[in-house]
């Protein structure tokens, strides 16, 4: 027993790699993760990020380039589509969702998907102390506390680029995400990180919102204009809705991408979850020089 305290003290005095399964809650599937870790000596960030994905808050940060997921050229070459988010809870379940929407609706293939778990709603975005001429970032909860998005004021989505003519089909779709009491199905991850929000060119004041009023109206689910760093929606059967040319959509980290869901066994194809490192070694999907697993 004695050799065995030593070890442990000497192991945890220095940065390691380890195989760890991570909690389910919307904060790691039960498949494990190679993370890249701090010593576990070391204290968290703010306690109000502990509902989830603990073991992940202390990924370490190496220095990458910013880079966004993009879209298949035939599709990005289409003047008509316009950039939007859905944000209603752990935004794991979500990007599955609008993937399946993606396909079923418009018919993309796998090159044609440009559903991404990130971030929107803040009105702030956050620096690398350490890489002082890059661009703004707002990332996961970290060790380093690097543009937190919760600290920034962001709320967990999945931003999206779909034509016009097909935004009532996802704003159906995503009601569909809410529970029979209007709220978000994940009640454990409490907090404005999850609060329910959508974004959409020109917001309340733009031309797609009378298509979101209508999938709302059906719900009886109220929605309010966000004016940035908005409160929690728990409980109060409402959204918040951004004019997105205002409040941008922040790219997640790739570990976030294509992920499981957030209750147990709730298991996607692992075809699904494939698409993470398919993408990445592809190009498709790049970093966003966030705290992240690769």
């Amino acid at each position: 027993l004695g050799i065995v305290v030593i070890t442990l003290g000497i192991v945890s005095s220095f940065q390691f790699k380890q195989t760890l399964p991570s909690p389910r809650r919307c904060s790691g599937s039960e498949r494990p993760q190679k993370l890249l870790l701090r010593a576990s000596s070391e204290v968290s960030p703010d306690d109000h990020t502990k509902s989830r994905r603990n073991i992940l808050s202390s990924l370490v940060t190496v220095p990458f380039s910013i880079g966004l997921m993009g879209a298949d050229p035939a599709i990005a070459a289409e003047t008509s589509e316009i950039p939007v988010y859905f944000g209603v809870g752990c935004f794991w379940h979500v990007q599955h969702e609008f993937v399946e929407a993606e396909r079923t609706i418009l018919k993309r293939d796998e090159q044609q998907l440009t559903a991404l778990a990130g971030y929107a709603g803040g009105m702030n975005v956050g620096k690398d102390p350490t890489r002082p001429g890059a661009p703004g970032l707002v990332c996961y909860h970290n060790f380093q506390q690097i543009a937190d998005y919760g600290k920034l004021g962001h709320g967990e989505v999945v931003g999206l680029n779909i034509p016009p003519t097909s935004f009532a089909g996802f704003a159906t779709e995503y009601f569909k995400l809410f529970d029979k009491g209007g709220d978000r199905p994940d009640k454990g991850d409490r907090g404005p990180e999850y609060r329910s929000l959508v974004g959409l060119p020109g917001g309340m004041e733009g031309p797609y919102f009378s298509d979101l009023k209508a999938a709302a109206d059906i719900r009886d689910i109220k929605l309010v204009k966000g004016k940035g760093n908005d409160g929690d929606t728990l409980g109060k059967k409402m959204v918040w809705v951004m004019d997105s040319t205002v409040f941008p959509f922040y790219q997640g980290e790739v570990y976030h991408q294509y992920h499981d869901g957030f209750f147990p066994g709730e298991d996607y194809p692992r075809d699904y979850n494939g698409l993470q490192s398919k993408f990445t070694r592809s190009g498709k999907l790049d970093t966003t020089g966030c705290p992240d697993v690769i």
